[in-house]
């Protein structure tokens, strides 16, 4: 297979994965952008792997966990979105969903997310969550199980003020 053809063939799920991961469409390109050019000046190792979009993968998770080290200490992003106390439509409810979601997510570790995205968005099982990030299977249940336990946390606070 040609790196054409890989790109073709996964370049946009790289994209989203990068975007599940990032929750930035701008970073998420750049991210897959980047891995895909080390890709390319690698592609004859990448081609011998076993699984080549694995391989991949791998190296977007590994940028995206180095991405959000630099940044977190240099770059402290401003919260731009605003509250509006307006009633959503029955047709935004799911996207009012996933952006809370999304919210949720970014305010976990970039571990915990990486594991929750690749466990729940990219349907990996323990054992490629571990591959992918280079860490044993009980370390990705146990980030999954305090990532999960975080998350219900702030989801239950929330709904409750609403039903009040």
């Amino acid at each position: 297979m040609s790196f054409e053809e890989f790109v073709a063939g996964h370049g946009r799920s790289l994209v989203r994965l990068a975007f599940v991961l990032s929750g930035d469409r701008q970073v998420a390109e750049d991210l897959a952008q980047t891995v895909l050019a080390d890709a390319y000046r690698h592609w004859k190792r990448v081609q011998k792997a076993a699984r080549p979009e694995a391989y991949v993968r791998r190296m977007l998770v590994n940028a995206h966990l180095s991405w959000r080290r630099r940044r977190w200490t240099t770059e402290r992003p401003a919260d731009l979105r605003q509250e509006t106390g307006t009633a959503v439509a029955d047709a935004a409810d799911a996207v009012a969903a996933r952006d809370q979601m999304r919210v949720l997510l970014s305010r976990l570790a970039p571990r915990a997310r990486t594991v929750l995205v690749l466990r729940y968005y990219a349907d990996l099982d323990d054992a490629a969550i571990a591959a992918a990030m280079g860490v044993s299977e009980s370390s990705v249940r146990a980030t999954a199980s305090r990532a999960l336990a975080s998350l219900r946390g702030p989801a239950a606070i929330d709904a409750e003020r609403e039903t009040r």
